[in-house]
């Protein structure tokens, strides 16, 4: 399908595999960019935030929102929104951008992408009852989200409390996870992400753009169902010099994608 195409009036478009592409996005965040971030600013307290030293973070009173893109590389609306979650550097918020692979037939194969986040995609719209998956794809706190001047608020109660920490000078963590209600079930996942990636796109929709990313996953790993108070493990890909590398853990209800709590070390 031409690209002209795709960016009409409509506000999706499909591929040859049922998936689709959200053509809106890119002309409501040219109006909404700088309202958006400015709400982002006004309206978040700076508790929310892990501001223990970088070898540990200790989870606050209130919900710390989970912000999940589902982009691609493949997908030509997909850059605005790479942008848009980049602004979000100094929210207190477990930002994560996964890639997904299914625009890869395109012409240009995402290096970012896993087969994963796709089924993780898929598991959230089954939950949320949609009737597909699309690109770009914005989940707050488990749920399809479109406004995006409202992204991180209101604030809600956490159900858990975590605490995390680097295990001495290694890449392990490990983290304390203790819901307030211990009668209630829970899972979890872990998710390294890393800012600063670029890729030059040589062809498919975005031939000839210079890609910029952050909060890219990579390292992705769902853990269990616990109940009551549970000490995770995680050994993480290395740190490199060149990409500042956060590690998230966000918990939540088996049966849904709404967290419990999150908590983000970098």
């Amino acid at each position: 399908m031409p690209k002209s195409n795709r960016h009409s009036s409509s506000a999706m478009s499909t591929d040859r595999s049922g998936a689709a592409r959200e053509t809106g996005f890119s002309s409501r965040l040219r109006t909404q960019w700088a309202a958006g971030l400015t709400t982002l600013l006004c309206t978040l307290p700076f508790a929310a935030m892990a501001a223990a030293p970088a070898c540990q973070a200790i989870s606050g009173a209130s919900l710390t929102p989970v912000i999940e893109l589902y982009t691609s590389e493949g997908c030509s609306s997909c850059p605005p929104a790479d942008q848009w979650l980049s602004g979000l550097k100094r929210q207190p918020v477990v930002a994560e951008a996964f890639h997904v692979a299914y625009w890869d037939y395109i012409g240009w194969k995402d290096r970012f992408a896993q087969t994963a986040f796709t089924a993780r995609q898929k598991e959230i719209a089954a939950q949320n009852r949609q009737s597909g998956i699309y690109t770009p794809q914005l989940v707050r706190n488990g749920h399809d989200w479109h406004d995006y001047q409202q992204v991180t608020a209101p604030q809600q109660p956490a159900r858990a409390r975590i605490s995390l920490q680097r295990v001495g000078e290694t890449d392990g963590f490990e983290a304390r996870v203790e819901p307030l209600d211990v009668q209630m079930p829970w899972t979890a996942y872990w998710t390294v992400t890393e800012d600063g990636h670029s890729s030059r796109v040589r062809a498919g929709e975005n031939a000839g753009e210079f890609l910029k990313h952050d909060f890219v996953v990579r390292q992705y790993v769902p853990v269990g169902q616990y109940q009551g108070s549970q000490l995770l493990k995680l050994y993480a890909l290395p740190a490199q010099a060149e990409h500042l590398r956060r590690i998230n853990l966000v918990v939540s209800h088996p049966q849904s994608s709404e967290p419990l709590q999150a908590l983000s070390l970098s």
